[in-house]
């Protein structure tokens, strides 16, 4: 068999680069017992190879094409159309003629077939790339046959297949075509199958689409789809849709749209048994792969055929369990602000530093409350510490309700917060000197941690710092630190409880909170402030700073007029919060300090934008704000029955906030400056094995879990059973790290849900819409006021480029994007929570804000001009 053609039953599982993916499957399907595929042959990538090896037209159009970017639209649209007519007249090589016309004597010259494009990046774990090339069904005749290979090599440069490539890092020159040449089926229905449920994720249900004729009606939009759900070979669900028209292939060749008889129009398209035999086939489909699957099927005299299985990439990954039955994962992302992946080493640090039982999945960390929803004290428990959140709280009720989890009997040992328990203000005396020593203790300890790492190096460097985090854990946990933080919350809590059924008034504490003392991450907001102060009276400074583009750039600014001062207050600021950036629990984020660039847009801003010693100005008019709200609350209150002791009981509360909330901030601020340490030490580390050739380079270790970097470390080289020889195993390290990146990327495409099941399925709760505007987006009230302006839609910090009096929309924020805080007037976000660090901030900087608005990113529009309702909850978009 020549090496242009090759038999579905020929093909091996390592020729992707020879039949493409979708041939590649194919090749497969036609291997599982029991599965039917029609019969075909794929004329392999050479045949496309052999066509434009001395084309040059193709070869300087190409060039072209890779000059552009994806944002180059009508360049892209013009080339691409020049490079398909180039194939469309290309000559096809007398071999590659010769070799189709045999294998289509073999199958039968008068059969109908289907000519199919299979790319080599196409039905990949991590990029579909499905429908990008194109399908010519019911073709007969050897020269038809040979016109749509010459269409379908085409179809690799639509604008819709080039603009995919670029946006997903590949290289047009890189990919090839492959042509699938398949015996025709003339199916009286046809459709899409999941064998996971591609609406909630659920790995139990199979979803299928079904309808008459071809199953390019469906594809194309053209009509809709009954729909059928199946669970555990039971139909739990059908949906059966008005079909009006279908596709029939016509006997002389080519399909054609006709209209469905009336009769058949709101009848079932597939049987009970059908359906049921038909989830079968998935199900065996998917055990053969061994992950969900995306199915092209029909059915022709009753009879069940196979065209297309491809791995269904857009499910959130399971998070691993010795056994998968009945857990409710919650995600921890959402608590933290950071729903981005996190690199390997990232991980492990975090789970070495947290004392929570957490499972990881999609690169993301996940808690299983199913033990804690077992028990009603569990339950109580958490909606007492997660109810807050409407979406969580919503999902866990669904949970509650199904029964899937039983409730064992109640232990009376065990306390639930808001029943019975001690109040942990009272826990603590109302002294702010106890912050004080919390945060010199933590200090001091964070001192005495970069003297002693520094003379670590090798295997005792890694055991060094799994000792250091027992202290990073013990002053994280420390009970004086915790009760500190939580008095402070729950007389928040209990200031906006009482205040509303006692005066009316919502969310008094958010104004109680502006300019509390002590607030590590407010603070690094107006410090930066005080940088701008700085630099603001040297005009030759800032014009230098406005053409930075490396992260060296400290080094010139000693040459300048103003320089050494500019250069001072930038490291000042460095040596108190270099350690912050986006994303911060993961350790390998780059921190300011390795990226201080980051900060020069920040800084200019400010200088545009504010006059001097406008952070005093903004703290002290904070301060001014909440003593005011605090004597007017004060003075209502003692008009009311037993005046004086609701005041008095106020005032203690008043206190324990103004006291006790900016602490809220530290813990966090502490964990990031010694990961920054370990990270430094880390990466010296690491450049010692890029010198031994073990890596490729520092940044690889993050691709590594702890437990392997200590062996790589320790023998420099990650031990492989297969891999004995030092060389091998070297090998071996770089292949997994190379693997690492590439899952990485996988993850960074997937948004991780809220809550989810073990079998996979997503959970969403919702919000209560009584009494809002029609058009509004709900969310969670964190900060009060009302506020309109222009919406700025930013997704990293490092794009922010924010006029004063802006509405900041993003997807989260965390500590690192408070400096811009002081540019805007208000905040929505997409995850987000009462006392998580955007909304903490958002209330001591007086900012209206709302968090946990769904696809806030999406809706929104850049520059649209919106209202933020803090006080309720939602925002709209007014023009």
């Amino acid at each position: 068999m020549s090496s242009l053609v090759l038999d579905f039953k020929e093909m091996a599982s390592n020729q992707l680069w020879l039949i493409g993916g979708k041939g590649l499957h194919l090749g497969e399907l036609s291997k599982i017992e029991g599965i039917q595929v029609p019969e075909g042959f794929c004329l392999t990538t050479e045949g496309y190879q052999r066509a434009i090896e001395h084309n040059q037209t193709y070869h300087a159009l190409l060039h072209r094409l890779t000059m552009l970017s994806a944002e180059d639209r009508d360049h892209i649209g013009e080339i691409s159309k020049q490079i398909r007519q180039t194939l469309l007249e290309a000559e096809i090589p007398p071999e590659v003629v010769t070799a189709v016309s045999d294998s289509l004597s073999r199958f039968g010259e008068e059969h109908a077939y289907a000519v199919r494009s299979s790319a080599t990046a196409e039905d990949l774990p991590h990029a579909s790339f499905a429908g990008q090339q194109d399908t010519y069904l019911n073709i007969i005749g050897k020269d038809a046959i040979l016109q749509h290979i010459r269409k379908c090599w085409a179809s690799l440069f639509t604008d819709r297949a080039v603009i995919y490539r670029m946006q997903n890092g590949f290289g047009h020159g890189q990919v090839y075509l492959s042509v699938i040449i398949q015996k025709m089926v003339f199916p009286e229905a046809s459709g899409i199958m999941f064998t996971a449920d591609p609406m909630t994720g659920s790995r139990k249900v199979v979803s299928i689409d079904a309808g008459y004729g071809l199953g390019e009606a469906l594809v194309s939009g053209l009509v809709s789809a009954d729909g059928y759900k199946i669970r555990e070979d039971e139909i739990i669900e059908k949906r059966v849709a008005a079909k009006t028209m279908a596709i029939y292939a016509r006997s002389e060749g080519g399909t054609e749209t006709k209209p469905i008889h009336p009769d058949q129009q709101k009848s079932q398209t597939l049987t009970d048994e059908q359906i049921l035999q038909l989830g079968r086939i998935g199900r065996q489909i998917e055990a053969y792969y061994g992950q969900p699957q995306d199915i092209e099927w029909c059915l022709a005299q009753d009879n069940f055929y196979i065209v297309q299985s491809r791995p269904i990439t857009t499910l959130f990954p399971i998070p691993e369990a010795k056994d998968q039955d009945n857990h409710v994962y919650i995600s921890v992302g959402h608590q933290q602000m950071m729903t981005d992946p996190i690199k390997p080493l990232g991980l492990s640090i975090y789970l070495l530093t947290t004392p929570a039982p957490m499972r990881t999945a999609g690169g993301r960390l996940f808690v299983d409350i199913a033990p804690r929803l077992a028990t009603r004290a569990g339950r109580e428990a958490l909606m007492h510490t997660l109810g807050s959140d409407p979406l969580i709280k919503g999902a866990l009720m669904t949970i509650i309700k199904r029964d899937s989890i039983k409730l064992l009997p109640d232990d009376p040992t065990v306390q639930v917060p808001g029943r019975g328990n001690t109040d942990s203000t009272s826990l603590i005396d109302n002294d702010p000197a106890i912050v004080s020593d919390l945060i010199q203790r933590s200090q001091a300890s964070i001192e005495e941690l970069k003297q002693n790492i520094r003379t670590k190096s090798g295997s005792d460097l890694l055991d060094f710092i799994l000792e250091d985090i027992q202290e990073l854990r013990r002053i994280l946990f420390d009970p004086q630190s915790t009760s500190v933080f939580m008095a402070a919350m729950n007389a928040s809590a209990w200031i906006n409880e009482n205040m509303n059924a006692w005066l009316g008034e919502k969310n008094a504490a958010d104004t109680l909170s502006q300019s509390v003392p002590g607030n590590i991450t407010s603070e690094m907001g107006l410090a930066l402030l005080d940088v701008a102060d700085v630099i603001r009276p040297y005009p030759e400074v800032i014009d230098y700073m406005q053409h930075v583009k490396d992260d060296n750039f400290m080094d010139e600014l000693v040459k300048l007029d103003g320089g050494q001062e500019a250069r001072d207050a930038i490291q000042g600021f460095l040596d108190k919060y270099g350690m912050r950036c986006a994303g911060e629990i993961d350790i390998t984020r780059t921190r300011w300090s390795e990226n201080p660039s980051t900060l020069v847009p920040l800084i200019l801003g400010n200088i545009k934008h504010f006059e001097p010693n406008e952070s005093s100005r903004r703290f002290e008019q904070g301060k001014l704000e909440a003593l005011d709200k605090e004597n007017e609350l004060l003075e209502r209150l003692k008009q009311l029955p037993d005046g004086e002791q609701k005041a008095k009981e106020t005032k203690r509360m008043i206190d324990l906030i103004r006291n006790f909330i900016g602490y809220r901030e530290y813990p966090k601020y502490g964990m990031v400056s010694r990961y920054f340490v370990y990270k430094q030490s880390l990466l010296k580390e690491a450049k010692r094995l890029v010198q031994a050739g073990v890596i490729h380079e520092q940044e690889d270790i993050f691709y590594l879990f702890f437990d392997e970097l200590h062996e790589v470390v320790r023998t420099n080289q990650l031990d492989d059973p297969g891999c004995r020889a030092e060389q091998q195993a070297t090998l071996a390290t770089r292949q997994i790290i190379s693997k690492r990146k590439e899952e990485y990327k996988v993850y960074e495409k997937l948004s991780p849900p809220r809550v989810m099941t073990s079998d996979g399925e997503i959970i969403r709760g919702e919000y209560n819409r009584e009494n809002l505007p029609d058009e509004a987006m709900a969310g969670l009230a964190v900060s009060s006021g009302v506020i309109e302006g222009k919406a700025r839609v930013i997704l990293n910090m490092e794009d922010a480029d924010l006029e004063e009096g802006d509405i900041l929309v993003t997807s989260f924020t965390d500590p690192s994007w408070t400096p811009l805080f002081v540019s805007i007037k208000g905040l929505v976000t997409e995850v987000g929570g009462l006392m998580t660090h955007g909304a903490v901030i958002a209330r001591e900087y007086g900012l209206p804000a709302v968090v946990g608005v769904e696809d806030a990113t999406k809706r929104i529009k850049d520059g649209q001009h919106i209202r933020v309702n803090g006080t309720e909850g939602y925002v709209e978009v007014l023009e």
